[in-house]
């Protein structure tokens, strides 16, 4: 998968996350990979304070979920990685986007982009083809800048990815 093998590139070393079906593939890989410490968390909020404490300490972490706990994870965000400029790669399944069956998964895909321009978070989409390119840049741009970095994973990725 493009994503797991631009994580490595990138040198991610830990990852947190929260369960997906979209992004069950990567974690998986993640999750077999002796050179990445996984460590998969009930609540998005918890992956974000384990990866600022890990970053703190040597490692280069990245948080792996859907994009509905953005909401969940606000306050850590605001108070602690951006408040502290530590930086994070965070990979995340936009439910709710263009396509999206489960209308439930609406209303926060459509705030999503939002939320991440309000909070001062760069934000990129990328297609498959390009995600390699753009993990290993936003990576780099967490690091120089000190702020998280977000990777929305859309309808239009995951169709191009089947």
């Amino acid at each position: 998968m493009s994503i797991y093998h631009a994580l490595k590139k990138a040198g991610i070393d830990l990852v947190t996350s929260v369960p997906c079906v979209n992004l069950e593939e990567l974690l998986d890989l993640i999750e077999s990979d002796g050179e990445i410490t996984h460590i998969p968390v009930t609540r998005e909020e918890e992956g974000i304070g384990i990866c600022a404490g890990a970053y703190l300490g040597g490692a280069n972490p990245a948080i792996v979920m859907q994009n509905s706990g953005l909401g969940n994870s606000i306050n850590a965000l605001a108070s602690l990685d951006l408040l502290y400029r530590i930086p994070l790669l965070m990979i995340l399944s936009h439910r709710g986007d263009l396509g999206e069956r489960i209308s439930a998964q609406v209303p926060m895909g459509q705030l999503t982009p939002g939320l991440l321009d309000s909070l001062g978070i760069p934000r990129y989409s990328p297609m498959p083809v390009d995600v390699d390119k753009i993990i290993t840049g936003a990576w780099t741009l967490a690091k120089t800048s000190g702020l998280p970095v977000a990777i929305l994973l859309g309808e239009l990725f995951w169709s191009d990815v089947q």
